[in-house]
């Protein structure tokens, strides 16, 4: 851990800004949704929290053209998730929140996509209210929501989805698929939409065609999304593994399964780039 990152833990007072606390109360954290990358996609109101933020703890998502919009003297600590560790744990970090609050300092607690969507904004959400702590809530554009505009799949349509879940697809400790409801996640005339699936990728299909889900239904894995090196892989859930690993699909990616995924042959953007130039031979091929 660096040491500014320990300091800011062990003692929230020494900080840049030159704000003063204001003593007996504390400051308000305020949970802000980033949306899924592209700083066009922020609401306005992130924007200006942004703009008026002094004391920022960013996770790994968020790219740096919005830290950009940080004033220069705030503090910034990085909380986020690199290569399987943690900078902080999460415990850590809704510590530190409290802390730097109940030091009088306000605090943005910025993330991507949106924070009560897989962001675990709930978790620190309920520890703030827990510790007196005021806090605000801003909603973010969610991965999910933006996958599908940008990559040309509607989650949903009156004619192939009624119904969009949402799921986590880590793996548990064992190297399984974590244990998810795979009757339900299984069921036809549905979007699935499966954020960290990445690594669990061959268990995930597996276990939804074991369930009862067609082999040949359509599935895609857009990686990168809303960023310039955004690409989207699709083929069906027989298929996908093998052209996730022909192509190098890394996270940040989502899972999306159900027949509105066939869509983005008609709605997908166009991206004359190599990667969609080898994914188009191996689907042909």
């Amino acid at each position: 851990m660096g040491s500014h990152r320990l300091t800011a833990l062990l003692e929230p007072l020494r900080f840049t800004s030159s704000a003063a606390p204001e003593p007996g109360c504390a400051a308000r954290v305020t949970l802000v949704g980033a949306g899924p990358g592209d700083p066009e996609l922020l609401t306005v109101k992130a924007w200006r929290a942004l703009r008026e933020a002094r004391v920022v703890l960013y996770d790994q998502l968020v790219g740096d053209e919005i830290l950009a919009l940080v004033p220069a003297d705030a503090d910034r600590i990085d909380v986020g998730k690199h290569a399987g560790r943690h900078t902080l744990p999460q415990e850590q970090i809704i510590e530190l929140m409290i802390r730097l609050a109940q030091a009088g300092r306000p605090v943005l607690r910025l993330k991507g996509g949106d924070p009560y969507i897989f962001g675990r904004g709930g978790e620190e959400a309920e520890a703030l209210a827990a510790a007196g702590v005021p806090f605000d809530v801003v909603p973010g554009i969610s991965a999910a929501q933006g996958a599908g505009a940008l990559a040309g799949i509607p989650l949903t349509h009156r004619d192939h989805a009624q119904t969009l879940v949402f799921a986590t697809g880590h793996l548990r400790a064992d190297g399984h698929a974590t244990a998810l409801d795979w009757d339900l996640l299984a069921r036809p005339h549905q979007t699935v939409v499966i954020y960290m699936g990445v690594g669990a990728l061959s268990a995930i299909c597996r276990e939804l065609t074991a369930h009862g889900r067609a082999p040949g239904t359509p599935a895609a894995i857009v990686e990168n999304i809303a960023r310039p090196t955004m690409r989207t892989v699709t083929g069906t859930l027989q298929t996908l593994p093998g052209l996730a690993t022909k192509t190098a699909v890394r996270p940040p990616a989502l899972i999306v399964v159900g027949e509105v995924v066939a869509l983005h042959q008609t709605l997908g953007r166009q991206a004359p780039s190599a990667a969609a130039s080898i994914l188009d031979s191996f689907r042909l091929g």
